[in-house]
């Protein structure tokens, strides 16, 4: 795994990808931190959590070619038949790409440094934001990983990624907008106890919703244990595809 491991992270760096991403990461938060900086305020979880805009779009530059560049290149089948097991190439490619996306945040220590030296601060107002971010950045990786492991083609991997990104991040807000006001007959007081009940459960389990609650200082093991249960589902969900291909 630690070769895969190291592969892969290289291989960020060894063509435009990694640069890129950090640089567009790099460049939103310090966009945020200045506005925040202006403005007097000393609120770090702002710049962290203005991340969930970009990462919907920026992550999927990172995993749209993690599985599907090797099997258009046709180099899968000589990993998929060496001695390694199939969920330690997963895991290394997974942890590569998390790895990178754990570096775009290093901005933000010097950040909390710069605002620490004015005003006292609350560490865990950076710790627990910074927790959430980097576990949703996780969940959105593993997803992308499992469109890559589905096709040869990294922009149809990158499409179907921002796609499904942009699905469960916004989903609850645009179901919201459905009006769930009762009418008159039966049918539609059913359908709009129905419409709400669903909107009350897709703003509970929303992506962006959960990780923004770290934003608010609230350590929750069952927010952690979902994302962690998603990120290991869709993993699992790589493994078997890369086995399928095994025995194809």
């Amino acid at each position: 795994m630690t070769a895969i491991f190291k592969r892969e992270f290289k291989s960020f760096f060894s063509s435009p990808i990694g640069y890129i991403f950090l640089a567009i990461m790099t460049f939103w938060s310090g966009l945020w931190f200045w506005m925040i900086f202006t403005s007097g305020s000393p609120d770090i979880s702002i710049v962290i959590l203005s991340a969930t805009t970009v990462i919907i779009f920026a992550i999927p530059i990172l995993t749209m070619r993690l599985m599907s560049d090797d099997r258009r290149q046709k180099v899968d089948q000589v990993l998929l038949t060496s001695p390694v097991s199939l969920t330690a190439i997963v895991l290394g490619k997974f942890l590569a790409a998390f790895a990178v996306f754990a570096l775009a945040f290093a901005p933000t220590v010097i950040y909390e440094i710069v605002i620490a030296a004015l005003v006292k601060v609350e560490i865990m107002a950076y710790i627990y934001p910074l927790l959430g971010m980097l576990l949703l950045g996780a969940t959105l990786i593993s997803l992308g990983m499992f469109f890559s492991s589905l096709t040869e083609s990294p922009a149809l991997s990158a499409i179907l990624s921002i796609a499904i990104n942009i699905l469960v991040t916004y989903l609850p807000s645009i179901v919201s907008l459905i009006p769930t006001t009762a009418g008159e007959t039966f049918l539609e007081k059913a359908a709009a106890v129905i419409l709400k009940g669903i909107t009350l459960v897709l703003e509970k389990l929303s992506f962006i919703s959960i990780a923004e609650s770290f934003g608010e200082n609230i350590f929750s093991i069952v927010n952690i244990v979902y994302f962690l249960s998603i990120i290991f589902f869709f993993l699992f969900l790589c493994v078997r595809s890369l086995e399928k291909r095994r025995w194809a």
